[in-house]
């Protein structure tokens, strides 16, 4: 018999690839706010309602559920939605796994990189340092705090906290965003372009989750982040070289992404290095460590 793993956050890219990656290997179930599948269970966060069959037998959750970051403009109703949207449903899920009285193997959460602040400094931030204090290390601290619940109120044998980096992916995130006006000739870096960008291939953040669900010994915090570092600059000069296209267009003036953005324009105009040296000492390989390689293989197939 397979074990079950339970993934929230179903519509996502992450969700997506990394259950296509582990289906031979477990059982997958997703919690969904709309059941199309027959491994579907719906939940609903505002009324903190959930289908409790999906939780029979299951030995592992992989919380992935969290609206997106950067969609809209931090308002203070959107503020508040981004906290509920990561806490208040690992908060469901705990407070089911109580009344039915379950103990999971394991509970691995996602979790942001932007822990430790949104800001550009010289320092190469690691798993012991202390979080910021901006909104975005705010939202990361209270989303850890749901996940160490689970094994505080032992309701979970150990529990991982993925400190994931700004994920690569052909059709998804950051880099479809990027790509799309360098390829009609018009990108170029945001602000001084020498923020760092914390950064990782979409088939290595799976890799990351399939490791933690396999590995008993895996528990805690981790850099889910690619050992090579670069800047906004970097990456959009190497985008632009990978697609053969020009770059001519002047940086995008910081007063221009704070008027779009807001608050939000912080979170692309500042960041710092993280390293990856803790999930590498636990025994993870990185498939792509360089981010040339990385680009080649998402934006050449």
């Amino acid at each position: 018999m397979k074990e079950i793993v339970l993934i929230t956050g179903a519509s996502g890219a992450i969700a997506k690839a990394l259950s296509k990656k582990i289906e031979k290997d477990f059982a997958v179930r997703f919690l969904t706010r709309k059941k199309e599948a027959e491994n579907e269970f719906e939940w609903n966060l505002e009324n903190q309602i959930v289908d409790e069959n999906a939780f029979e037998n299951v030995s592992h959750i992989i919380h992935l559920a969290g609206a997106n970051i950067s969609e809209k403009r931090w308002t203070e109703d959107r503020k508040k939605e981004l906290i509920s949207s990561r806490v208040d449903s690992a908060k469901l899920i705990l407070n089911t796994l109580k009344k039915k009285n379950l103990k999971l193997r394991s509970f691995i959460s996602a979790s942001g990189i932007n822990f430790y602040g949104t800001k550009t400094t010289d320092k190469i931030f690691n798993e012991n340092d202390a979080p910021g204090n901006d909104f975005l290390s705010e939202v990361v601290v209270v989303w850890e705090k749901a996940a160490d619940e689970f094994k505080e109120q032992n309701l979970a044998e150990r529990v991982v906290k993925i400190r994931t980096a700004v994920v690569l992916s052909k059709n998804e995130g950051a880099l479809a965003k990027m790509k799309t006006p360098i390829q009609f000739g018009i990108g170029s870096p945001l602000g001084s372009g020498k923020q760092y960008m914390p950064w990782i291939h979409i088939d290595d953040i799976c890799s990351i989750y399939e490791f933690a669900l396999k590995d008993t010994e895996v528990e805690g915090s981790y850099n889910a982040s690619a050992p090579q570092h670069t800047t906004n600059e970097n990456l959009t000069k190497l985008i632009a070289k990978v697609l053969n296209k020009p770059l001519f267009m002047p940086n995008v003036p910081t007063f221009i992404l704070k008027l779009i953005f807001g608050e939000l324009a912080d979170a692309l105009l500042e960041g710092s290095r993280a390293s990856s040296e803790k999930i590498i000492k636990a025994g993870f390989e990185f498939q792509f460590p360089d981010l040339k390689m990385a680009l080649e293989d998402l934006l050449k197939k």
